[in-house]
C-alpha cells in the first residue's frame, strides 16, 4: 500500500447486513409458528452516563426495531439497584433477552454483575459457562448437542469479520482455518481481548496479545480432553517487543479505551489487515491505509448484529428444552 495506491476501509454496516438478513429472516420464522408473534424483547440496562454506553444503547435500540425486535433501555438511577432489576428482568417470561452497558462500577461488582443475568437470557454471552466453553473449544450446552453454546458478541463480531474478509479458509477442518495466520490483539479484556485471542488460536492461528503489562503468545494446544489454547508470557511490554511481534502479523486488532492511543504505523507490515473494536479510533485514518491493504475503523454494527443473533440461539435453545 502506499499513498497513490491506498488500502481499503470497510465498513461494518457492510459486513453486517449478510447477518441482518438471516435474523429477520429467523424472526418471521418465530412470529410464524407462534413464538413471540409480535417480536422478541430484548432489554438493556443503563446505569452509568457514559457517553460511549449511551451511544451503544442507542445504535442496539436503532438495529433491533429495524429487525423486528423489540427493545426496551432501562435506566438505572441508582446503580446499588441494579441487580434487583436484572433478577426481576430473569423472572419475566415476555423477556428473551437481557444486556447491561458497562462499566457499571468500573471493578470487580461489573463483574459480579454479569453472572447475576441468567445464562438463558444472556446475549453478550458472558455468563462464565459460556466462557468456560470458549476457552475448552466446546460448542454444546448438552451431551445431545442439541443445546448450543454462544460466544461472547464482540468477539464473535470481529472472527465473523475475519470470516467476511476471507481469512478463514473454508476447504480446511474446523478448528484449524486459520491456520498459518499471525495476528496481534492489543487488549486483554475478559470481556474482549482475551476471549478473541483464544478464539482465533482454537482456530489454528498464532495470536500475539497485547497489554500495558505484558506480551504473550496463544497458540492452539494439544490437549487429547480439550482442543484448548496455549499461552505462553513473552515477557514485560516493550515498544520492541510489541515491534517484533507486529511485523509479520496478517490481522492487527486494537481495542485500547483511550483518546490519545494510537497503533504505530510503522509496526505494521506491508498489506496487513487493520481492525479496531475500540470506542476511539487507535490507528491514523491518514496513514493506516498507506501500509494496511483492509481497514475497519469500528465493529459496533456486526457486535449488534451478533448480539441479536446469539439471542435467537437463547430463543432456539429454550424451545427445544419445551420438546
Amino acid at each position: 500500500m502506499s499513498v497513490s495506491n491506498p488500502g481499503r476501509t470497510i465498513l461494518a454496516s457492510t459486513i453486517s447486513k449478510t447477518y441482518d438478513y438471516h435474523i429477520v429472516e429467523k424472526i418471521n420464522e418465530l412470529k410464524e409458528n407462534g413464538v413471540r408473534p409480535n417480536g422478541p424483547l430484548l432489554v438493556g440496562f443503563l446505569a452509568n452516563d457514559d457517553s460511549a454506553a449511551e451511544m451503544y444503547a442507542k445504535w442496539t435500540q436503532r438495529t433491533s426495531e429495524a429487525l423486528g425486535v423489540r427493545y426496551e433501555l432501562r435506566r438505572i438511577a441508582d446503580k446499588d439497584f441494579l441487580e434487583e432489576a436484572i433478577i426481576q428482568a430473569n423472572r419475566d417470561e415476555n423477556v428473551d433477552g437481557i444486556m447491561i452497558y458497562f462499566p457499571v462500577f468500573g471493578n470487580a461488582q461489573d463483574q459480579y454483575l454479569q453472572q447475576v443475568v441468567a445464562k438463558e437470557k444472556d446475549v453478550e454471552g458472558l455468563n462464565h459457562v459460556y466462557y468456560q466453553n470458549l476457552y475448552h473449544n466446546v460448542r454444546f450446552l448438552d451431551e445431545a448437542q442439541t443445546l448450543k453454546s454462544i460466544l461472547p458478541c464482540t468477539p464473535l463480531a470481529i472472527v465473523k469479520i475475519l470470516e467476511y474478509l476471507k481469512f478463514y479458509n473454508e476447504f480446511l477442518p474446523e478448528g484449524n482455518r486459520l491456520y498459518g495466520k499471525t495476528c496481534v490483539v492489543v487488549n486483554r479484556s475478559e470481556i474482549v481481548g482475551r476471549p478473541l485471542a483464544a478464539l482465533m488460536a482454537n482456530d489454528g492461528a498464532t495470536v500475539y496479545s497485547v497489554d500495558i503489562n505484558n506480551i504473550q503468545k496463544f497458540t492452539r494446544g494439544e490437549s487429547l480432553k480439550f482442543a484448548k489454547h496455549h499461552v505462553e508470557d513473552l515477557g514485560p511490554f516493550s515498544d520492541e517487543l510489541l515491534k517484533q511481534v507486529s511485523k509479520d502479523a496478517d490481522i492487527i486488532i486494537t481495542g485500547v479505551p483511550s483518546k490519545s492511543y494510537k497503533f504505530p504505523t510503522e509496526y505494521i507490515k506491508d498489506g496487513a489487515t487493520c481492525i479496531n473494536f475500540s470506542s476511539f479510533k487507535n490507528f491514523d485514518d491518514d496513514h493506516v491505509k498507506q501500509k494496511a491493504s483492509l481497514y475497519v475503523p469500528m465493529t459496533g454494527k456486526v457486535t449488534i448484529a451478533m448480539l441479536l443473533r446469539n439471542m435467537l440461539r437463547l430463543i432456539e435453545n429454550r424451545e427445544h428444552m419445551k420438546n
